[in-house]
């Protein structure tokens, strides 16, 4: 099972308290960012894209947890960059675990075998591999040679050494849907908990744009990958998502996405609106964010920014909530799996307010937040932490 009884029951016991509540805005998943800097600079990442003196900031552990308590999510997932390379992030996880929080830490793997002694196993605990598919292609994806097969070799040590691993997969134009249904049955092959997937979304600075899909062929691709699930080698593919988002995915539900279901906080601050729009400034604290943010200016059709999107950060979200107010439907659909053939389900509306474009809110200012050079810089220091 993808995820664990424990999780799932606290999730849902969280969800009702806020339904019971009837607070309209909660988190589900915490997005904490404890530094940008990674050791690889792939050609679809806008998250290394600043300054060096930016890419070697650090969050503290104090204000990492006091991020995690302020939020109150139940589920804190650590991007970056690359965690491992924060010296203290072993302190980091252990108070979240401590805080019986579950904590997905998101990394390349270059780096594990070198640090898997500072972590316990936990069963609050998940290391998320990041792997874009076989070697050829996450090596591709990535831009350097040779780091599918250190990631696999840290799957195999994590795994050894008693502790929870899943994936973490983006999918980017081009993929063989074919080459991507056998990625799945190697990964779930190494013992991993389950796949998370996602279309790659269009970062504005990243340096390659041709490899970013849109809404429709997205949901296309993964109706050819959904149509080979059932596999002759009898694999059975589990995803660390729920099962409406992945008929969601397929194009079978129609759905605006939830951005403040996965709140960000960062060495900047709280991030509006998003994980994936570092553009729109800072909020002071969360109960800013969650109060002052225009949530109604984001979201497919309200903003060109988000009308490619459909990543899990921002429609997951929706999917639960969805699945808490239809759990028949869910449960239909976990047992059939994502309907791959036959119409898809229409668009929300496209609306293009003028107010959309510019939003105008109470900010951290950004003077100090300036992007220079970035990319140059970013494979610099990927170099130097490797």
């Amino acid at each position: 099972m993808s995820i664990s009884l424990l999780q799932s029951y606290r999730v849902a016991r969280y969800l009702a308290g806020r339904k019971l509540r009837g607070i309209k805005r909660y988190p589900l998943v915490l997005m904490l960012e404890p530094l940008f800097q990674c050791n690889l600079a792939c050609a679809g990442c806008g998250k290394i894209d600043y300054p060096k003196e930016i890419l070697q900031k650090r969050m503290s552990v104090e204000d990492a947890l006091r991020a995690v308590d302020e939020c109150g999510a139940p589920m804190v997932s650590i991007p970056g960059g690359e965690p491992l390379i924060h010296k203290e992030m072993p302190q980091i996880v252990a108070g979240i675990v401590a805080r019986k929080k579950f904590v997905y830490l998101c990394t390349n793997a270059i780096l594990l075998s070198k640090h898997i002694d500072e972590y316990q196993p936990s069963p609050y605990l998940t290391f998320s591999v990041h792997l874009d598919g076989n070697r050829h292609r996450h090596d591709e994806s990535v831009c350097q040679e040779g780091v599918y097969d250190k990631a696999v070799a840290a799957i195999r040590l994590a795994r050894s050494k008693g502790f929870r691993v899943t994936i973490n997969c983006t999918l980017f134009n081009g993929e063989d849907p074919q080459e991507v249904a056998e990625f799945f049955d190697t990964a779930m092959s190494l013992g991993i908990a389950g796949i998370t997937v996602s279309p790659g979304y269009s970062y504005s600075h990243a340096p390659r744009q041709d490899v970013f899909l849109g809404r429709s062929a997205s949901k296309q691709l993964f109706r050819e990958i959904f149509r080979r699930r059932r596999r002759p080698s009898g694999t059975r593919w589990s995803f660390n998502h729920s099962s409406l988002f992945l008929d969601f995915l397929a194009g079978n539900q129609t759905y605006q996405c939830t951005p403040w279901s996965m709140p960000t906080y960062n060495i900047f601050g709280w991030q509006r609106p998003c994980y994936l729009l570092s553009d729109q400034g800072y909020a002071p604290t969360f109960k800013s964010l969650m109060e002052d943010t225009p949530w109604d200016m984001y979201g497919v059709g309200r903003n060109p920014a988000c009308d490619n999107c459909m990543a899990h950060c921002g429609f997951e979200g929706t999917a639960v909530d969805d699945a808490f107010a239809h759990p028949l439907k869910a449960l239909a659909v976990s047992l059939r799996g994502p309907k791959v053939d036959g119409p898809m389900a229409p668009e929300v509306p496209f609306l293009y307010p003028e107010e959309a474009r510019r939003p105008q809110v109470a900010t951290v200012p950004l003077a100090d937040i300036k992007r220079a050079t970035p990319r140059r810089e970013a494979t610099e220091l990927a170099a130097e932490s490797r």
